[in-house]
């Protein structure tokens, strides 16, 4: 039973700490002009790729369509049956609230459903994708530029591999290719 006692919190003062000794000579002053930097400091605005993310294998289907009789009904509803890509995202709101959902890429359209209810939330045909941003730093946020309808940002840590299904999936059922933008800063349209 003591994992179920409580943590006890101990405060610990610090001690004096005695000023270290100054050497002799132009080194001692060579060492306090190199204080270590922030580390959010050394990184801003470097695109940094995560080990992890190198050779990673891609799956495609990380949830289990197959094995859900709720996403496989709300996708034979819509006459989708092949599943590219299917794992749960954070979507941001326009008044900044994140809400789960789960992206699921067929070869006509992306759904957004929500985990909760099992309900379809939102259909965009991709068709209708004109294009995708996403940023340079490892941070995982997307957004998917839809010019007919309101803009979708989401965050994931599949960004790379559900850009490349999306526009995979675009260029074989039609004849152009969704422009990907990267940058630490883009527009997109949020309608209620």
């Amino acid at each position: 039973m003591d994992r179920f006692r409580p943590l006890r919190r101990i405060q610990v003062e610090p001690e004096a700490a005695e000023p270290p000794a100054p050497a002799a000579g132009a080194g001692a002053d060579a060492e306090k002009d190199e204080s270590p930097a922030p580390a959010a400091g050394l990184l801003m605005g470097a695109k940094v790729r995560r080990r992890a993310a190198l050779y990673r294998d891609c799956k495609g289907d990380y949830i289990g369509i197959p094995n859900d009789p709720c996403l496989t009904k709300i996708l034979s509803k819509q006459g989708d049956n092949k599943v590219l890509f299917a794992d749960k995202v954070l979507k941001f709101t326009q008044s900044g609230k994140m809400k789960r959902r789960i992206l699921v890429i067929t070869d006509f359209a992306l759904y957004l459903v929500d985990p909760d209810a099992d309900i379809l939330k939102r259909r965009i045909a991709l068709a209708a994708v004109d294009k995708l941003c996403i940023s340079n730093l490892s941070d995982n946020f997307f957004s998917i530029i839809v010019p007919t309808e309101y803009d979708c940002l989401m965050a994931s840590t599949r960004k790379k591999e559900i850009v490349d299904v999306i526009v995979k999936a675009i260029k074989s059922t039609s004849e152009y290719e969704p422009e990907v933008a990267s940058s630490n800063r883009y527009l997109f349209l949020v309608y209620p």
